[in-house]
């Protein structure tokens, strides 16, 4: 709707989304990306953390499935010679920022990308989680088969019912939410009441200090 009522391109919403989750991730981060809009996000994320000295490295799952956009990024990220990996190998992270899955998952993840996650897991590193942690269902807050237990989840837009329900307080840690640009009107439209003044001040807040 943002996109095709109020004209905003879904490339920039994916650019301000990689741009956020990067932002809070500190020093030697790895990033892991599934081939939907939540791996390109972290595609985005891995270019500004590149930029700024703080990207370990990038890991790619299922290329041959990745969408026009998430390709996009991947193209400009490996325009500044960035390497990308067929599965995670740390080497030296500190933090995994996990773009695995999105809001569109709701079975349990299998093959490939379910390795991915339990590789994440087993890590025994800092995770943060873009949007949610890869596994849960962002609506039930279900987590039908393996999940990411992150220690921290930046939320994009507004917060996802499936992080306050179920699963969702045990899996996503500490849960901030990042302004990504969407019009308030696109809220309204869907049924969502957001005050008009939600980001005015800072464009990220801690979810434990809203008033839900």
């Amino acid at each position: 709707m943002a996109h095709e009522r109020y004209g905003l391109a879904v490339s920039w919403l994916m650019e301000a989304a990689g741009w956020q989750l990067a932002r809070h991730c500190p020093g030697g981060t790895y990033v892991v990306c599934g081939p939907g809009n939540n791996g390109g996000d972290g595609l985005a994320a891995a270019r500004h953390l590149h930029r700024w000295g703080r990207l370990a490295g990038v890991a790619l799952a299922e290329p041959e499935r990745l969408g026009p956009l998430p390709a996009e990024q991947l193209t400009a990220l490996r325009a500044l010679g960035v390497s990308i990996d067929p599965e995670p190998r740390w080497r030296g992270a500190k933090v995994v920022l996990d773009a695995v899955f999105g809001t569109g998952l709701h079975r349990a993840p299998e093959g490939r990308l379910k390795s991915c996650l339990e590789a994440i897991n087993g890590a025994r590193l800092k995770v943060i989680a873009a949007d949610v942690p890869s596994g849960l269902d962002a609506d039930s807050g279900a987590a039908p088969g393996i999940a990411i237990e992150a220690a921290i989840t930046v939320t994009l837009g507004l917060p996802k019912a499936g992080l306050l329900a179920g699963r969702g307080p045990e899996l996503a840690g500490d849960v901030w939410l990042a302004d990504i640009g969407i019009p308030f009107a696109a809220y309204a439209a869907v049924g969502a009441d957001v005050p008009p003044h939600l980001f005015a001040m800072h464009d990220t807040l801690q979810l434990s200090a809203l008033r839900l």
